[in-house]
């Protein structure tokens, strides 16, 4: 029985890339919505660069906290995870200010 308990909680628990990936689609949905918000309000590039890490807070926290566990999982040690976390939120940041930036001065928002 002691067994069976054992099993059935191992497959229940949360799969570490499971977690980041809902968190890395929530994060990015969130990015996204922000920079349409900001286009279709003709948001100065400055303004919304300062205002796009704020915005999405909470995602970006959730996407790192699953970074840092899926990491774990994997055996990186904490200050190699630690940096793999900031490179890719970083990545996601730069994707979506370049992107930003690109439909800004194309006067065409993503999806025209």
């Amino acid at each position: 029985m002691i067994a069976f308990t054992s099993a059935l909680m191992l497959m229940l628990a949360a799969n570490p890339a499971d977690t980041m990936g809902k968190a890395r689609q929530d994060y990015s949905a969130c990015l996204s919505r922000f920079m349409q918000d900001a286009l279709e309000r003709k948001m100065d590039k400055d303004e919304y660069k300062g205002a796009l890490k704020a915005k999405c807070a909470d995602q970006e926290a959730a996407f790192r906290t699953a970074i840092l566990a899926s990491d774990k999982a994997d055996g990186m040690n904490a200050k190699d995870s630690a940096a793999d976390a900031d490179d890719q939120i970083a990545e996601y940041l730069d994707k979506f200010t370049s992107e930003y930036e690109d439909y800004q001065s194309n006067a065409a928002p993503p999806g025209a």
